[in-house]
């Protein structure tokens, strides 16, 4: 089963109980399979996420599929658990809905003429002929765009107050 196919077919299932599958990552071996599960309620705010029941729940859900699956080791590793305070964003809708946040990007290669870093609020996506970029104000108050395609990982920042 291809990496795309496993990945719509966590997803379906994850949907059907209400969450939304925000990241699949592969880890582990060929003969030890680790499937890390990060998953959310499609309605969550940073720091209003889903709880160790819902985790458990979903988790179970998987477990039945893949237990099923001929193309998957038999003692592969399951892990369920949210996405955390510092939530990737890894859809195109990421970047709609979490509009406003700080985020924070690690670019393949320097990000808007800087570094291969850049931080600052999350004004949204602009599409363009090229693709998406991805809009941000940054602390001094320039706003840049960076194409999605140059963007390694993306994620939200927490800060913590008190």
């Amino acid at each position: 089963m291809s990496e795309q196919s496993l990945e719509q077919a966590l997803e379906e299932r994850t949907e059907a109980l209400g969450f939304e599958l925000v990241e699949l990552e592969r880890a582990g071996s060929k003969a030890r399979p680790v499937l890390r599960v990060r998953v959310d309620r499609p309605d969550s705010k940073p720091g209003a996420g889903i709880s160790l029941e819902d985790c458990a729940r979903v988790s179970r859900a998987l477990e039945e599929y893949l237990d099923a699956l001929p193309a998957l080791a038999q003692n592969y590793v399951l892990e369920v658990s949210s996405p955390g305070v510092e939530r990737p964003l890894v859809r195109r809708g990421d970047y709609d809905r979490f509009r406003g946040h700080e985020v924070a990007l690690r670019g393949y290669a320097p990000l808007a003429g800087r570094g291969r870093r850049l931080q600052g609020e999350l004004l949204g996506l602009d599409e363009g002929p090229g693709g998406d970029g991805v809009r941000l104000r940054l602390e001094d108050g320039e706003e840049v765009v960076v194409p999605r395609e140059g963007i390694a990982r993306a994620h939200l920042v927490f800060r913590w107050n008190g």
